[in-house]
């Protein structure tokens, strides 16, 4: 069966350093909030080219202590997309702030044009978490004159889109700050949960530390309601001497790969949206889209032909379970995204890929007889 990752592969590849960092992480005695988190921030705020890291225990919480540096609490209106992984709402509600859902655009991006009326016309709308979904980038210079123009706190979700850019200006770049995730699926993943916040100005990041650490700003002097959210020495290690290094030619592949299933995939049962105008995309995912009548049958034929898919993601976050008796506003209709939720297949995507598995994977998408 063709993976959709390969962690594996990835061992053979990276176990000689793997096993160093963690020899020397364990020899040195310390284990939180060391050295090693503190290179892996500045090593990672060199690659992205932004001032402050602040590493942290997960992606759902660099979206939580994002939001609450800028001041986000019970009550508060977050506009943000209802396509994505439940963390990005659930970020919102453990804050007790109210989710305000708009439509996506076709390429399951939130539209920026509804959240340019929307956040023009309602002013008790105070905060906007823009997801840069499946590894594209959303127009961010529209994002920066959303934030510059209307004032809203804006924290960019960056989980999938770790090495993406629009018209070459980084996903992460607009916002007040922005979240990342380290679980292992990621472009730039941990052995394990991790993620950082990033962070334009100092008072932001100082925040982001303290709110990461009991709410700290020296030991035992707790000026804010914090978080046990702290990013582990041997995580931040293993990212810096690993992964970190490996990760533009991990995403290189990803693209090339990504190119072969858009030259090759013709088959017209088959949607494969590709990336937006003017996205150079790394391509956390690779969706398609097709009937969802259909879509079982187009999952069980590829598992017979030895391909593994994904569904990302198959209920919008208003519809899930959990948001009974939660409130959240949903504005205008959520048409779109319920489509690409109902009709989306993820293809195996990873830079462990082989060139006969990825034409193995054509081969399967033509022969299906949707």
């Amino acid at each position: 069966m063709i993976p959709l990752n390969d962690f594996k592969r990835q061992w053979e590849d990276t176990r000689a350093d793997a096993l160093a960092a963690f020899e020397e992480i364990g020899a040195s005695g310390w284990y939180i909030l060391g050295r090693e988190v503190r290179a892996f921030e500045e090593a990672l705020a060199g690659y992205w080219g932004l001032p402050h890291v602040v590493g942290v225990a997960s992606g759902l919480d660099a979206i939580e202590i994002s939001l609450k540096a800028l001041g986000c609490g019970p009550g508060d209106k977050v506009l943000t997309t209802p396509l994505s992984a439940f963390a990005t709402a659930l970020a919102i509600l453990n804050l007790g702030a109210v989710p305000v859902f708009v439509d996506t655009d076709p390429y399951g991006q939130i539209d920026l044009d509804a959240c340019q009326a929307v956040l023009e016309s309602r002013p008790d709308i105070g905060f906007f978490v823009p997801v840069h979904l499946y590894g594209h980038a959303l127009d961010m210079q529209r994002l920066q004159a959303l934030r510059q123009r209307l004032g809203c706190g804006m924290v960019e979700d960056c989980v999938q889109s770790i090495g993406a850019c629009f018209q070459g200006i980084a996903t992460g770049s607009a916002g007040h700050m922005a979240a990342l995730s380290f679980y292992p699926t990621k472009n730039l993943g941990a052995m394990g949960d991790g993620g950082a916040v990033l962070a334009r100005g100092e008072e932001y990041a100082r925040r982001a530390r303290m709110l990461r650490d009991y709410g700290q700003s020296t030991k035992y002097r707790h000026e804010l309601v914090g978080y046990n959210s702290r990013l582990d020495e041997l995580q931040a290690g293993l990212l810096r001497r690993v992964s970190l290094g490996r990760l533009p030619a991990w995403i290189e592949t990803r693209r090339r790969i990504a190119a072969a299933y858009l030259a090759g995939i013709r088959n017209p049962a088959i949607q494969v949206p590709g990336a937006p105008a003017g996205s150079c995309s790394c391509w956390h995912l690779f969706p398609v889209l097709v009937d969802p009548a259909r879509k079982r049958d187009f999952m069980t034929w590829l598992a017979g032909h030895g391909v593994a898919t994904g569904e990302h993601y198959p209920i919008l976050i208003p519809d899930q379970p959990a948001m009974a008796g939660v409130k959240f506003e949903a504005i205008g209709s959520l048409d779109t995204a319920q489509r690409i939720c109902r009709s989306e297949v993820s293809l195996p995507i990873h830079p462990y890929l082989q060139d006969a598995e990825i034409a193995r994977v054509i081969d399967a998408c033509n022969q299906w007889p949707g």
